[in-house]
């Protein structure tokens, strides 16, 4: 993994099309890499906290990858590769150039910046952070129902002594 935006030797660059995922502090932000260090992605005007508001308005941008890192960590990562087939380099590129400027509807759960990066990728619009959010909030969910079934019982158990 990358510990900056700088690539060495060792390291990978990224391709047009690949999916950029940036570690901010609470969150990971995501970008499509569309050549010549440019990447196309979602945010809300310079992306500060506004990623946990829903039913705003975000703007589409091509920016450098430098200029959006902002010092964070990064890397090149295709996850869903196996699990969908890409769609050809050039049409990733050219529906996330056609994007640019685009104002669009951001909802945390059903299309924040990584639904967008994997809709542009593999046509499918996803979210593994809300994925996962979701599965500790289901369980977290079913562990309070059992307790509060648990505590209910008790209760009615003891008005029968």
């Amino acid at each position: 993994m990358k510990t900056n935006g700088n690539p060495t030797k060792d390291d990978k660059y990224p391709k047009p099309g690949d999916l950029i995922e940036i570690f901010r502090v609470g969150y990971k932000h995501w970008a499509v890499y569309i050549g010549s260090g440019y990447v196309v992605h979602f945010v809300v005007n310079g992306e500060s906290f506004t990623h946990i508001i829903c039913n705003v308005l975000k703007i589409v941008m091509k920016e450098k990858l430098q200029e959006v890192l902002k010092g964070d960590r990064w890397r090149i990562n295709n996850y869903l590769d196996r699990t969908y087939k890409p769609q050809q380099i050039y049409a990733i590129v050219k529906q996330a150039s056609g994007f640019i400027g685009a104002r669009l509807p951001y909802n945390l759960v059903s299309f924040n910046c990584e639904h967008f990066a994997n809709e542009l990728r593999y046509g499918k619009r996803t979210s593994r952070q809300v994925i996962h959010a979701g599965v500790g909030v289901g369980g977290t969910m079913a562990g309070l129902v059992i307790l509060a079934g648990t505590v209910v019982g008790a209760l009615l158990g003891l008005g029968r002594n």
